[in-house]
């Protein structure tokens, strides 16, 4: 019988499937495949199969394997692939990667001397796709990652890029991924739909398939099969190809299989416990290595699905040769496997083979074997760098010692911090806490927890980061210092402070600075200072912006004293918010010296937050948003869920004022359900206040009324946010009602909320729209103008624009015609991304210009009458016209919009517009009302209304006035 199937049994349609990306690859078409499938389904079978097809077509093949022991070592599966480069004996020195090469010192071991570690994934994922360029121009190149359900986040993140960038290439990218909830399955799903990657879910084979495989191994055809055997492979496998060929093996060497002249015969039962007779089956192969052969092979189990060599004999103390032959009799029995690309390193074949020699140990020989394979590790490797930190606390925790091992976690956790790792920093550290916690040592828990609590609030688990404040005490019950304790609490504040729970924090800044006493220390306060400043600035009050100002430049005085480049680029970073009110020049200084200061001292979380206020101020100043991408590339490479999705609100108000309604509508969709289950309130009130902007600019104010009502319900009030919800949405609402005085109500209300609570946010109206409708309404004049020109505010784009249109007003209104068509053609020009602001702005602008004698009004009117016509914003269209008639222009009547009428009245004849009138008599206005929203005459309005009677059947207004309620959308 072989230990094997030669040919691979039912997967016809994916091989064809891979055949084809190879092909194309060469032809300089790259792509992605996925392989898709529960453990056993015959993902690694395929991937062999592609590998060879690819080699013997003269494809280079590099191959990558991720850790089973959990994200742990951050680009572990492409370093093992990439280095397959260096042991071809090619020159890779001059490769055109020009700028990139240093990049890849973070993953390449041998030009690691040129590492940037603070360098952003965009340009890692670059330098990586660049690189596979290089490499395989001759002939093509298959990548090929497998088990990437394993991978460490930023892995993931590298190979996200990948994905995106192979179309042009002659790289195809081969990874498997177990059907199991994981980021890289949701990945791969993602590029799916996208058509970014094909996607191939191995199913389980069918009976027919099964007796395929069974007739293969046994040498003979498939009607030979006994059919009892394969009814009972068939039932235990679940189609499984794996299972097939391991309960076959169990089913012979049990002897209830049995080869005879007349071929195979069944002797013995063939029922019995799946899990048991596997394990069974698995064990009886491995006792044929002898004694020493099973002592190698547990060894090996203990230390995981993947072994070193060094580390194997280091703890077992056989000798080269006895090593070697054992290995490759486990190879030759199909047990285990070289772990390629990886020098020495051995893999078992199946997750099952290890776990099947597990049950053959005691606890106490399973504890032994961990504690020698961990002195091994320690002794081989005494600095513990990458992965064999990692690997030496998991195999501590296996023999018991448990305080070591949460000290070998904590120590890999802040590695993979201090690189920026963030999802790596948390699995790791939070196995240290629980570790440490169970061995009450209390000064090294305490310290993971100063490093996991923000990692915790960065990857938006806020949940778990406030379970651990219920086990802070006084000093005397949790035998830590004050300063210790007071640390943490800061700490737990930050937290509360990126969850938006301003109370909170300043309840634990208040028990800090109790623990400290009357007499701190200025590096104790420092922290605690620039933590107070960020929470003082959400905290609802009047002076608010002038308190977290005043305790920021005393935690940067006392921070730069002692050295302490995080509070320095925390300080920095809120200063430069600050400033914005007064010098957008000064804000940029002050965020290049945080960004400085990350840099220099490796600080990869505050080089990120830097970036993204960097991105944000060139937003707000020229409406760019490509420093926002690339800080929200850089959070996603961390792993900072908070980053990404406040850059998300941003991105997505940015596609309102865009006028990118839909985009923007299933992006604020599927963010708000996010933030929403995170419970990050700061990004859910900004998505809702986005949604309702969006609204807004429809015309829509039932839309936008909700929106604002859940944004109500994250505390709302005081907020940041808040008059944002009353410029953006309200206002504008108001205005595309024709209801200008509503609108410089709500803007008044803006002012008052702003002098209540001060805002850094300056998009509300107050130094943009509002001051166009003073002008408009004769409540502002040239002198306030220059006022509001003159400020940092009004120089940011959205602001800008309008302001370029009340310059205009002012200027038509002082006889200077020139010089105000020139200010409305600067006003178009910066008004260029933002359809909606521009044809408002020419609707506001055209009846003052006429009434000066300045402009071309007629024509200004005509481009945001169809504006606003086709975006079915009917009392703006409307009032379009009706100003066009005014100036004696003749008007082009437009009856589109029929789509809009429910099918129960159009099927009577309503036309569009009775059914205009139709829907404002919901909100059971008289004649005149809807005369004036409409622009129509009063007798006109009379006549619609007797037409909506007789095609509908209602016998009077009042019936009319309810059907409109209840039809209403």
């Amino acid at each position: 019988m072989r230990s094997r199937t030669r040919f691979i049994v039912g997967r016809d349609p994916e091989l064809s499937e891979i055949g084809r990306a190879l092909t194309d690859a060469r032809e300089g078409r790259g792509g992605v495949v996925f392989l898709v499938g529960e453990a056993g389904i015959g993902k690694s079978r395929l991937a062999a199969e592609a590998a060879g097809t690819a080699f013997g077509s003269g494809m280079r093949v590099l191959r990558g394997r991720s850790s089973t022991t959990g994200p742990t070592v951050p680009f572990r599966p492409l370093t093992e692939a990439l280095m397959t480069l260096f042991r071809s004996g090619e020159p890779l020195d001059d490769l055109p990667l020009g700028p990139y090469r240093p990049t890849l010192g973070r993953i390449i071991p041998d030009w690691s001397s040129d590492t940037q570690e603070d360098s952003s994934m965009v340009i890692l994922g670059e330098a990586v796709l660049r690189l596979l360029i290089a490499t395989g121009k001759e002939h093509g190149q298959l990548l090929l990652l497998e088990d990437l359900h394993d991978a460490d986040p930023e892995t993931l993140a590298v190979v996200e890029y990948l994905v995106d960038n192979l179309e042009y290439t002659n790289v195809v990218l081969l990874a498997t991924i177990r059907t199991e909830p994981c980021d890289a399955l949701d990945m791969a799903e993602a590029a799916g739909r996208r058509g970014a990657g094909a996607v191939l879910e191995l199913a389980p084979l069918t009976r027919a398939e099964v007796g395929g495989v069974v007739a293969d191994q046994l040498g003979t055809e498939p009607e030979q099969v006994p059919p009892e055997v394969l009814e009972r492979l068939w039932d235990d496998s679940a189609g499984s190809p794996f299972l097939v060929e391991e309960l076959l093996q169990g089913l012979i060497s049990s002897g209830a299989l049995v080869r005879g002249d007349e071929g195979w015969r069944v002797v013995g039962s063939l029922r019995s416990d799946v899990s048991t007779a596997l394990a069974r089956g698995i064990l009886r192969r491995i006792d044929r290595l002898g004694p020493q052969g099973l002592t190698l092979l547990s060894a090996a189990a203990v230390i995981g699905r993947r072994f070193p060599l060094t580390v194997l004999q280091r703890m077992t103390g056989i000798d080269d040769r006895g090593l070697l032959s054992h290995l490759h009799a486990g190879v030759a029995a199909q047990l285990v496997v070289s772990d390629e690309p990886a020098p020495d390193w051995y893999a078992f074949r199946h997750a099952l083979t290890a776990e099947a020699l597990m049950t053959q140990l005691t606890p106490g020989n399973r504890a032994e074997m961990a504690g020698r394979a961990a002195d091994a590790v320690q002794e081989l490797h005494p600095a513990l760098e990458g992965e064999w930190c990692p690997l030496a606390a998991e195999l501590r925790e296996q023999a018991g010692a448990d305080g070591e091992a949460g000290r070998l976690f904590a120590d890999a956790g802040l590695r993979a911090l201090a690189a920026g790792a963030i999802g790596s920093a948390v699995t790791l550290l939070g196995r240290a806490e629980r570790l440490l916690a169970g061995n009450q040592d209390t000064a090294r828990r305490t310290e993971v927890l100063e490093a996991l609590l923000p990692a915790l609030a960065e990857a938006g688990d806020f949940a778990q980061a406030f379970s651990f404040a219920e086990h802070l005490h006084t000093p005397g019950g949790s035998g830590l210092s004050a300063q210790r304790l007071a640390v943490l609490h800061t700490r737990l504040a930050k937290v509360a402070h990126t969850s938006g729970r301003w109370e909170d924090g300043n309840r634990q800044i208040a028990r800090a600075r109790a623990l400290l006493g009357e007499s701190p220390d200025e590096r104790s306060t420092a922290p605690i200072d620039v933590t107070a400043a960020y929470l003082a600035l959400d905290t609802p009050g009047p002076d608010r912006t002038q308190l977290a100002e005043k305790l920021a430049y005393s935690a940067l005085q006392a921070a730069e004293r002692h050295g302490m480049a995080t509070v320095v680029c925390q300080a920095w970073e809120l200063l430069a918010t600050l400033a914005r009110e007064r010098d957008f020049d000064e804000a940029s200084a002050l965020l290049q010296s945080a960004l400085g200061t990350a840099e220099r001292h490796h600080l990869p979380v505050q080089r990120m937050y830097a970036l993204t206020r960097i991105g944000g101020n060139t937003w707000l100043t020229e409406g760019s948003t490509d420093g926002l991408l690339a800080a929200r590339n850089e959070a996603q490479r961390l792993g900072s869920a908070t980053i990404v999705y406040t850059i998300d609100g941003i991105l997505i108000l940015d596609a309102v004022l865009r006028g990118e309604f839909d985009a923007a509508r299933e992006a604020g969709r599927e963010c708000l359900a996010v933030v929403q289950r995170l419970r990050l309130a700061p990004a859910s009130r900004y998505v809702l206040m986005a949604q309702a902007t969006r609204a807004a600019h429809l015309g829509d104010r039932a839309a936008m009324d909700g929106a604002l009502a859940a944004f109500a319900e994250w505390d709302g009030s005081g907020s940041q946010e808040e008059p944002l919800t009353r410029g953006l949405a309200r206002a504008f609402c108001a205005l595309l009602e024709e209801d200008r005085d509503g609108a410089l109500t709500e803007l008044r209300a803006v002012s008052a909320l702003e002098d209540a609570n001060p805002s850094t946010y300056y998009l509300s109206g107050r130094y943009g729209v509002g001051l166009l409708l003073e002008v408009l309404a004769g409540e502002a004049d040239r002198g306030r103008f220059e006022e509001i020109a003159a400020t940092a505010p009004g120089r940011m784009r959205w602001n800008r624009q309008f302001l370029f249109f009340a310059d205009a007003v002012l200027l038509g209104r002082e006889g200077r015609g020139d010089a105000a068509e020139a200010a409305v053609a600067e006003a178009l020009r910066v008004a260029a991304p933002y359809p909606t602001a521009l044809h408002l702005g020419l609707r506001l602008t055209a009846e003052a210009a006429h009434e000066s004698g300045w402009g071309e009004p007629v024509a200004w009117l005509r481009k945001a009458e169809l504006h606003f016509h086709q975006h079915a914003v009917t009392a703006v269209a409307n009032a379009s016209r009706a100003a066009l008639r005014g100036m004696g222009a003749p008007v082009h009547q437009r009856r589109s919009g029929a789509s809009r009428i429910p099918d129960e009245l159009r099927t009577q004849g309503v036309t569009v517009r009775e059914y205009e009138v139709f829907q404002l008599l919901a909100e059971r206005l008289g004649n005149k009302d809807i005369a004036d929203r409409l622009y129509i005459s009063p007798r006109t309005v009379e006549k619609h209304i007797a037409a909506l009677g007789t095609k509908t059947g209602r016998p009077n207004r009042a019936a009319l006035c309810d059907l409109a309620a209840a039809l209403a959308p």
